[in-house]
């Protein structure tokens, strides 16, 4: 069995699981081993295989069912979506997080667990904690809504969600250094209003004030 030999590690186990589902070690729809099956099959841990697993699904490769494990979506890479996402403007990066997030959030409401909940509190904290460092603080504000998507418990939002992250990640640096100002009291305050919809189960709200956030940061024009 072929092992990882140099970094990035995740990248390269990746990788090996793609040539093994291009091999056909896996038919379409077939469920893969457990991240403590594989880890040793690839020569790392299963913090490794877990992100090998998030860069497959954001290629559209496998997808993560909650509760029930991974499984192949497609026998190979979907190449443009990729590119599409490489090449993306600020302005479609953005539209696209509000398909993606506005939904979220509604279902959030309705679905989070108490502890979801707790968790969604404390990436709000830690974003409000952050007003320094730009790279920082976007970091901080991409965690909170990804826990936002996670409660929704709909793994193909939140594959969305990860596939879109690094691209989000630089669209909101260039965004805001553009700007030259961020996490201000206004920018927290919209975040604490999504972050209470959702502790209150009111769908719509959290609905609501996720897009109209979202909205706030598209490019005039």
């Amino acid at each position: 069995m072929a092992q990882v030999r140099r970094t990035p590690l995740a990248e390269q186990a990746a990788d090996l699981l793609l040539e093994r589902i291009r091999g056909g070690e896996w038919a379409l729809g077939a469920k893969l081993p457990g991240e403590s099956t594989l880890g040793p099959q690839l020569g790392v841990g299963r913090s490794t295989v877990r992100e090998a697993i998030r860069r497959l699904a954001g290629q559209g490769v496998l997808a993560t069912r909650q509760g029930a494990g991974v499984f192949v979506a497609s026998l190979d890479v979907l190449e443009d979506w990729r590119t599409s996402l490489s090449t993306a403007d600020i302005t479609s990066v953005l539209e696209a997080r509000i398909a993606i997030e506005v939904e979220a959030a509604a279902l959030a409401a309705v679905r989070r667990s108490p502890a979801e909940l707790r968790a969604i509190r404390r990436a709000a904290a830690e974003r409000a904690a952050q007003r320094s460092e730009l790279e920082a603080h976007v970091d901080a504000d991409l965690a909170f809504h990804r826990s936002i998507v996670a409660a929704a418990h709909n793994p193909l939002l939140l594959d969305l969600f990860d596939s879109f992250t690094p691209r989000s990640r630089q669209a909101m640096i260039d965004l805001l250094r553009r700007r030259a100002e961020f996490g201000s009291d206004t920018d927290h305050a919209a975040h604490r209003a999504i972050l209470e919809a959702v502790a209150e189960r009111d769908g719509a709200a959290a609905s609501a004030h996720a897009r109209q956030h979202l909205i706030t940061l598209l490019p005039e024009g």
